[in-house]
């Protein structure tokens, strides 16, 4: 069973790795063995510098997921990096809230391009590119919001359904040519995306009342399920969401 979960001499592209659950997942992932590389918009080194004092290699591309034009060019150039692209991470995501009936337009669009459609491009290309070779992971970040509206998130809930339905549609097409793909959900997880909820005692108490476990998530608590839907024990895993969320949506 080791050697099912081992991941070395794979390459695995992940987005928004610098802080996070994108960063925990980069690490799980490169402890695991896979070389990392980094989609961001930043200069920012730290969780390169640390993935390579695990033995693998990590570059970086740089991407902004607001531009579309970088997204569309970031799988080619880490193909050109690296020679290769065995797994996908989207993990990269923006939030914005506000009350349906005043939510500006703009922040629709942003949070929009961002968690959807930014996610749909690198699903395409990599999937190009996967295809070809017949084999491939692709790990997409839902959210609890793919099945609960929430409040006062209507473009992030939006996004997030939809991120949920894509992750099937895609395993209906390339299940077949040996490309897993699936979506981990994450619950409420104490990161830099909930600092409104988590500075608001009511609604912090309220959340922390629910999650069976009794406590918020940290990041840390997704490096199992991403090396696990990336690695080989997953090989018969397609069109799944992995709920990690203290089980949140079994209550």
């Amino acid at each position: 069973m080791r050697q099912a979960f081992d991941l070395q001499g794979k390459t695995a592209v992940v987005t928004g790795g610098t802080r996070g659950i994108g960063k925990a997942i980069a690490i799980g992932l490169a402890e695991s063995g896979a070389d990392i590389v980094l989609l961001q918009r930043s200069d920012d080194t730290v969780t390169q510098h640390e993935i390579r004092e695990l033995g693998v290699r990590c570059e970086i591309v740089r991407c902004d997921m607001e531009n579309i034009d970088e997204v569309k060019e970031a799988i080619p150039k880490a193909i050109e990096m690296m020679d290769s692209v065995d797994i996908l991470v989207n993990n990269a995501g923006i939030q914005r809230r506000a009350p349906a009936a005043e939510f500006p337009e703009q922040d629709w669009d942003d949070v929009i391009k961002v968690n959807l459609k930014a996610v749909w491009i690198l699903c395409q290309q990599a999937g190009k590119h996967m295809l070809e070779k017949k084999s491939g992971k692709i790990i997409n970040i839902a959210s609890i919001a793919s099945f609960q509206g929430g409040l006062y998130v209507p473009a992030y809930a939006a996004a997030k359904g939809a991120v949920g339905q894509l992750t099937k549609a895609l395993a209906n097409e390339w299940s077949s040519s040996g490309i897993n793909v699936n979506a981990i959900v994450p619950g409420y997880i104490a990161t830099e995306m909930n600092t409104a909820l988590i500075d608001d005692p009511v609604r912090s108490r309220q959340i922390l009342e629910r999650i069976p476990a009794g406590r918020w998530g940290n990041p840390d608590d997704f490096k199992g399920a991403a090396v696990f839907l990336a690695s080989a024990a997953a090989n018969y895993v397609h069109g799944h969401l992995l709920s990690v969320d203290g089980g949140w949506l079994g209550r």
